[in-house]
């Protein structure tokens, strides 16, 4: 009887060892690629750091905490020089404006309400980043997001975190399977934060209490509307706030400043009933309110569609599932029903209130943890 020669596989899914296995860390300078980085160094694998700069350097050193760029960046080349693996700094800028700050402004001025770390997830870190890691003629690359992938006998998995809290799976959606056969996820596995923290100080990082960051990137302090005036000068024209029933009730201070579902700061009190932007027609300059129920949603239009399911999504009329139209959400039962590859139409079994064109629509396994892609929300109810 032969024997069998072949290597166990290492932690990173690779017959070889880890010695023998390059892999490029997409380094923030935060916490959690820093442990991945650490971590993956300390088992003996040919770690690579990658930082990339994002945006104008100069007005990201004053900004610590967003995830790509400024004093976050000096973070992460000191995490490699102490556990002795080469670090890169790439300014993809004009990548990043292209593909993420330009629609992103665009779009939150056609009354959308944009979600840039998808795009730059999709359009940045696992398209040229992830090819300049095969350039560097990695195995595979690593990041510190909050998701696992799993072997399944159809491939690798896109599957939610363990740790439901911190669970990234809203904002990945469009990792395609190509993308995920070379991606990998040490942390998704950890039962929380304080996991993370805890290899950070027992590898002696000096990032293990820096705080997380909460904010897009190149948006101080969640001011969306004080960035999209300074990309598009004028984009801030005040009109009229008018009732879904025609009314004239008051005057806005320009449409960007304002979101679907937004009840309060609205300068219009007295009403006896509590009102709610439910459009925002930006042709007009109008914000338009009306009562609670207006926001609720039930058939939702989905285009852009990633699937990752095992047969193809036109392979069947309806799929059950379920569905997340905010990150913060939990999942809600649905049932989709594919009009193309790329198109769908979803219907939510309840309801949903402030579901808006350009936030994401990401499909999970009904009562599972498997995520099965998702699309972009293109027109409201």
């Amino acid at each position: 009887m032969a024997l069998d020669h072949t290597p166990p596989l290492n932690s990173l899914g690779f017959a070889k060892p880890p010695a023998e296995t390059r892999v490029v860390v997409a380094m923030s300078g935060g916490v959690d690629s820093s442990v991945v980085a650490a971590l993956l160094a300390d088992q003996g694998y040919d770690v690579v750091g990658v930082t990339l700069q994002l945006y104008d350097h100069g007005a990201a050193l004053a900004k610590k905490g967003a995830c790509c760029a400024g004093i976050d960046i000096h973070d992460a080349r000191r995490v490699a020089e102490e556990r002795g693996f080469p670090h890169y700094v790439l300014d993809y800028e004009n990548i990043f404006k292209d593909a993420v700050i330009d629609e992103f402004a665009d779009s939150y001025l056609a009354g959308a309400t944009p979600v840039p770390c998808i795009r730059c997830n999709e359009r940045v870190k696992f398209k040229d980043l992830l090819e300049t890691a095969k350039d560097l003629e990695a195995d595979c690359m690593a990041t510190g997001h909050y998701i696992q992938r799993k072997d399944g006998p159809g491939g690798p998995e896109l599957h939610c975190a363990a740790d439901a809290a911190r669970d990234q799976s809203y904002f990945l959606f469009s990792t395609t399977p190509e993308q995920l056969d070379f991606l990998r996820f040490p942390l998704g596995h950890l039962p929380s934060k304080d996991a993370t923290r805890a290899l950070a100080a027992q590898y002696g990082l000096a990032v293990a209490d820096q705080p997380d960051s909460q904010d897009s990137c190149f948006v101080p302090n969640g001011d969306y509307a004080s960035v999209i005036e300074k990309l598009r000068p004028g984009a801030g024209e005040p009109g009229e706030i008018v009732h879904a029933d025609g009314r004239v009730l008051g005057r806005h201070r320009g449409v960007i400043h304002y979101t679907i579902g937004q009840r309060r700061g609205l300068g219009i009190g007295g009403l006896a009933e509590p009102l709610y932007v439910v459009k925002l027609d930006v042709d007009a300059s109008r914000v338009v309110v009306g009562p609670k129920e207006m926001l609720a949603t039930r058939t939702v239009p989905v285009r852009e569609i990633n699937w990752l399911g095992d047969a193809p999504m036109m392979s069947r009329p309806e799929w059950p599932i379920a569905v997340k139209v905010r990150s913060t959400r939990p999942p809600r039962e649905a049932i989709l029903r594919p009009l193309s590859d790329t198109t769908a139409e979803v219907e939510l079994l309840n309801p949903e209130e402030g579901v808006s064109p350009g936030q994401a629509c990401v499909f999970y396994e009904t009562g599972g943890s498997r995520i099965f892609g998702g699309g972009w929300i293109w027109r409201g109810a």
